[in-house]
């Protein structure tokens, strides 16, 4: 057991996140000097870092990211970032050292990224600044959340549930409540809608009677007249039939996705999916007969029992369908997920496996003429790594680079949706957040609008 103390500190929270890339929890405690009272066991390992006792956090990760390399014999690419959103990060250095150059000396030097993880920052921050550029301060992003599914995946705790009609047209009966209570707000903000996402979940859990009236309603509740983009993750190939498709397309929207996960049906099981590849593929037919849609596929890397040599196959597949956009995720396994609760050290034994396999997608991703637009990471990666957006014919999704770049105001609506308002002279975000169980939801609406009413509409 590593002994880890660390001098001159009072929060642990960053420096943990940081150790934990290189050390399992059960390998570790991590002191404050003051905490410390010596070994707990006689094969104990003290090791202490900033004996100098310096304030700076990032030079303490320094020290610590290259002491924990020196024992572990690895060298993580992301360096000491933790942090969701690494091309925020990537943004402000822009804005403050202007050139390439400049900003990669600071990713690795100061950051100790890898030269390959700096590049991939620059070249998606640049791409994004061409194609779109910062947002308007008066515009505004709207999510729209299903929480529903048809199965619990098993790497998943994501607030979404699997329940029949009534359940979900008592949900529809809420959330058209809260979208009308909005959209009278909106129209007196003096912001505008620059993009809407319907995600969950899976939102095509509706039948084709109720998504045309969650449609109808955004409709008529908001003015849509500036929307440059609207989505509807479609998500489950099982949940997708021709119906549905017109009903989408009848509402002139032109995005959605088709999420295989996976193109191996042994997989698809095992992770609890209720399709088969054939449903994929039907997917994706029934798509291209409906509607020219842009149409985004999300695959995994790191899925149990998973080799590269399978994961080359669902690259492969997938891009011979011709999505504009395809997501590359890496697994993060959930607290709450089942996987997590069987193999608690999972995600850390993948790691290699991942980083062959996003090296794999890396090259499969440029030769089909696709180029990396978004990126962000979450907690529990395997190998710690990344989960890219890649697109192709410049049709990349602006509510995904809005949400990461965190430049923007997000109205949030339905059960576990969180608003983001954004104060543009203070460059901070303020969350108002919806209770995450559909139930309670549905009983608190009237609270969830006043909330709403209070911190996101009203200046605070």
């Amino acid at each position: 057991m590593y002994n880890i103390i660390i001098n001159n500190i009072n929060d642990k929270y960053d420096y943990n996140e940081l150790i934990k890339i290189f050390l399992k929890p059960a390998e570790y405690r991590l002191f404050t000097k003051n905490e410390y009272e010596g070994p707990q066991d006689d094969d104990d390992v003290v090791i202490e870092f900033n004996n100098e006792e310096f304030d700076d956090k990032n030079q303490i990760k320094r020290e610590l990211y290259r002491g924990l390399s020196s024992i572990t014999k690895s060298a993580p690419p992301w360096g000491i970032l933790t942090g969701v959103r690494p091309v925020k990060l990537t943004r402000e250095l822009f804005e403050k050292y202007g050139s390439r150059e400049k900003v990669s000396d600071k990713l690795t030097d100061f950051y100790l990224l890898s030269e390959e993880k700096a590049n991939l920052l620059m070249d998606i921050f640049e791409y994004q600044n061409e194609i779109l550029g910062a947002a308007d301060e008066n515009s505004t992003g709207l999510y729209i959340g299903i929480p529903f599914c048809p199965t619990r995946c098993l790497y998943c705790s994501f607030t979404s549930n699997q329940q029949g009609n009534e359940e979900i047209e008592k949900y529809l009966d809420a959330l058209i409540d809260e979208i009308e209570f909005a959209g009278e707000a909106m129209k007196h903000s003096g912001k505008y809608i620059e993009s809407v996402y319907i995600g969950g979940g899976t939102p095509t859990t509706l039948n084709e009677k109720q998504l045309d009236l969650l449609l109808n309603t955004v409709e008529k509740a908001f003015d849509l007249s500036k929307v440059k983009e609207f989505t509807v993750e479609a998500g489950r190939p099982d949940t997708i039939t021709a119906e549905k498709l017109k009903v989408i397309s009848g509402h002139g929207i032109k995005r959605i996705s088709i999420n295989p996960q996976t193109m191996k049906d042994e997989t698809l099981k095992i992770i609890g999916r209720s399709h088969s590849v054939d449903d994929i593929r039907n997917a994706f037919k029934t798509a291209s007969d409906t509607d020219s849609f842009i149409i985004n596929a999300d695959i995994i890397a790191g899925l149990p029992g998973e080799t590269p040599k399978d994961f080359e196959n669902t690259l492969n597949e997938i891009i011979s369908l011709n999505p504009p956009n395809i997501t590359v995720h890496t697994l993060a396994v959930k607290k709450a997920s089942r996987l997590i609760e069987n193999d608690a050290d999972y995600h850390y034994r993948q790691a290699e496996t991942v980083k062959k396999m996003l090296l794999l997608s890396k090259k499969a991703m440029r030769d089909a003429g696709y180029r990396p637009y978004y990126l962000y990471r979450q907690k529990h990666m395997a190998g710690a790594m990344e989960n890219v957006g890649y697109c192709k014919d410049d049709t990349p999704c602006i509510y995904n680079i809005r949400i990461m770049d965190e430049n923007q105001s997000i109205l949030s609506l339905g059960a576990g949706a969180i608003s983001k308002k954004y104060y543009p002279k203070e460059n901070r975000l303020e969350r108002v957040p919806n209770v995450s169980n559909y139930q309670i939801y549905i009983e608190r609406i009237q609270e969830m609008k006043e909330r709403k009413n209070k911190k996101f509409f009203k200046e605070v």
